[in-house]
Parts: C-alpha cells; sequence; structure tokens
C-alpha cells in the first residue's frame, strides 16, 4: 500500500530521543523543550514561541488569552479540519463560516466583509493543505474592524507570503506536529507571536492559572504541555525542515508534470493572478476531480483497489449538524470533489507515475 503520507524519520530523530530518555530528568527535564521553542521562534521569525500538546491547544490558549468569549463571533473559512471551529465554541463564542478561493482553497477575503457584524471579534485564516492565505487582504480587514488574528497554520510550517512566514501575520500563529505533518512529534503543536503581554497570558493559562511558581490558581486554566520527549523529536525535525520542504515540492512538481493535462483533474496552482509571492510547502499534493462519469470517491476505491492509499477533502464544517447551515458553494464542491493523493516524505518518483497513470487508466476507462 502505497500511504498518504507519514513521517520521515532518521537516525538524528532517534538520537535526540534517546538522549532526552537518557538524560532528561531532574534540572534538564525541560531542555530539550526550551531548544525546540527558541528554534522554532528564530525559524519563523517570532518573538515568543511555546510548544503545546497540539494545535487546536494552541488556538484554544490564543483565543481565552484575546479574550474572546460568550456573545462574540469569529469569522472561519468552511473548509477546515474541524479544530478551527471547534475551539471557537469551547471559549463559548460562535463560529461563521466564510467560502473558500477557488485557486488556493483558502478563506475567500472579499467573503469576510458579507459575515461581518457587530458581534465579530476575531478571524482564523487557514493555510490549508499548506498553502498561505491571503494575509495581506486579511490584515486590512482585521485593521480596519479592529479584529483579532489566530492563524491556523497547522499544516503550514515553511510557507510564506513575501518572504514572511506564515503564522507571523496575525496576532498568533499555531502549528501542527501531528504525525502526517511537515514537522511531527507524533502530536503536539506550537503557539507564536510577537506579543509579550499576549505571550504572558498565554502561558498563564497553559499552567493551570497558576500565579507564580507556587500552587496559587488565579484563573481556570488548562494543561496542553509538550512532553521533553516529543521535542527532542520535533528539534530533529526542525534541523530537517529544509530537506522536508524540499521534498514535498518536488512531489508536487512530479505530480504537475502527470496531471497537469488531463481533463477534469485540477491541481492546487494556488494564486496565478497574483502579483505577490505566495511560497506553499505542498504538504499535501491534491487534486479537484470535475468529471460527470466518476465521482470522487468511486476513483479512490478503484485506486484503492490497486494499493493507493488516499484521502477526501474535508467536508465543509458548516455542514455537521452541530452548526447552522451555510450555502459555500465552493466548500461544497471542493468537499466533494478533492483528493489528497500520497505525498510521504519517502514516495518515489516511479510511485508517483505509477499512481498517476493509474489515475489516467481510471478516467479512460470512462
Amino acid at each position: 500500500m502505497i500511504l498518504t503520507t507519514k513521517p520521515s524519520i532518521t537516525q538524528k530523530e532517534i538520537d535526540y530521543v534517546n538522549d532526552a530518555i537518557t538524560n532528561g530528568h531532574g534540572e534538564h527535564w525541560g531542555d530539550y523543550v526550551k531548544k525546540f521553542e527558541n528554534s522554532f521562534a528564530e525559524y519563523v521569525g517570532a518573538k515568543h514561541a511555546m510548544a503545546t500538546s497540539s494545535c487546536t491547544g494552541a488556538m484554544h490558549l490564543s483565543l481565552v488569552a484575546l479574550g474572546i468569549g460568550k456573545g462574540d463571533e469569529v469569522i472561519v473559512p468552511d473548509m477546515s479540519w474541524i479544530a478551527t471551529a471547534s475551539v471557537v465554541r469551547y471559549v463559548g463564542a460562535t463560529p461563521v463560516f466564510v467560502d473558500v478561493l477557488a485557486d488556493s482553497w483558502c478563506i475567500n477575503p472579499e467573503d469576510i466583509d458579507f459575515h461581518m457584524t457587530s458581534k465579530t471579534k476575531a478571524i482564523i485564516p487557514v493555510h490549508l493543505y499548506g498553502y498561505p492565505a491571503a494575509m495581506d487582504e486579511i490584515m486590512d480587514i482585521a485593521h480596519e474592524y479592529g479584529l483579532k488574528v489566530v492563524e491556523d497554520a497547522a499544516p503550514a510550517v515553511g510557507a510564506s507570503l513575501n518572504g514572511k512566514k506564515v503564522g507571523t501575520f496575525g496576532d498568533t500563529g499555531c502549528f501542527s506536529f501531528q504525525g502526517a505533518k511537515m514537522i511531527s512529534t507524533g502530536e503536539g503543536g506550537m503557539v507564536v507571536t510577537d506579543d509579550t503581554e499576549l505571550f504572558d497570558k498565554i502561558k498563564h493559562f497553559a499552567n493551570q492559572g497558576r500565579s507564580g511558581n507556587g500552587f496559587e490558581i488565579s484563573d481556570i486554566g488548562f494543561k496542553y504541555k509538550m512532553s521533553n520527549l516529543q521535542a527532542a523529536w520535533g528539534l530533529a525535525q526542525l534541523e530537517r525542515v529544509d530537506e522536508l520542504i524540499a521534498k514535498k515540492r518536488q512531489i508536487y512538481q512530479w505530480y504537475c508534470g502527470e496531471l497537469s493535462e488531463v481533463d477534469g483533474v485540477e491541481l492546487n496552482k494556488g494564486f496565478s493572478f497574483s502579483r505577490e509571492r505566495y511560497e506553499s510547502i505542498y504538504w499535501m499534493s491534491s487534486i479537484v476531480l470535475d468529471r460527470s462519469d466518476i465521482t470522487r470517491d468511486g476513483l479512490r476505491v478503484k485506486l484503492l483497489e490497486k494499493n493507493i492509499d488516499t484521502r477526501p477533502f474535508f467536508p465543509p464544517m458548516s455542514s455537521f449538524r452541530m452548526f447552522k447551515p451555510t450555502h459555500n458553494l465552493t466548500a461544497k464542491r471542493l468537499g466533494a470533489n478533492g483528493i489528497n493523493l500520497p505525498s510521504g516524505h519517502d514516495i518515489t518518483h516511479e510511485q508517483v507515475v505509477y499512481i498517476c497513470d493509474c489515475i489516467k487508466e481510471i478516467l479512460n476507462e470512462k
């Protein structure tokens, strides 16, 4: 089976984790956590970084520290993993679902104004599948209306816009190190910010609401810590990040070379009309099927018969029963027709050619 994705593990990761197991005790219990946080902040270009147990936790802490709560509304793209909307509900606020762009699959800035109300307090743009959202336009809107911005950069470590790393445009940026992501710690995340006062609030709420170093508690807080073992793994991955990103981009180019001329197959080509420099990491190489003779799920079944694992796009979050249904047509179309193709770091050119040959063979049968 050619899997959709899995982490890239080398001797470096094994050595760092073994060292954390052997020596990461007592006064050294958090050495790798500190190293990982400092190195990550330097890599993305942020003043502060705090490792967390997940990107979900990082976003939750961000909203709490920013004061988002009951009665507030938060703009989110309709196409994302459910955590983007769930964290809004965690703090008692209401997610407002906005459609996405047909080319980048990220939130459509032109739709944000239409959904703005007096209750709107924040925006959570998502850099979907490693492609940067239109942060310049989003930040202009946020400044105009006085909104907070929490970037969901879960799948986009290393992506950039005009040379500036995603996660550093908004009030906070939140990243995921779940097992399938560009950088993995098995499970884990990171929150970054340039705002020292905000960062202190995030650390406070992340440490069970403790006051100082004692056991006095001043607020209801949370426990979203990353372990030293996970941080050792993450640090090794971060030291290889350029290599990992280069391979993902190469994989995407392989797919483009094989599928760009196939009728009814659309690849993510991003903002082709833009003068700005959007640099995707292509965490997932993906296609959108536009055929009347076979469904997305029908193609996936036939690929599975040929030992090719795939993953469907996220369905629109507004389609879930806990939310009010919306009519975001682009998100609905992409959610019904999008496929993430095998994009793991260990995939070979020969395997990509095989996958593409199978796709063309299946489509030509129709």
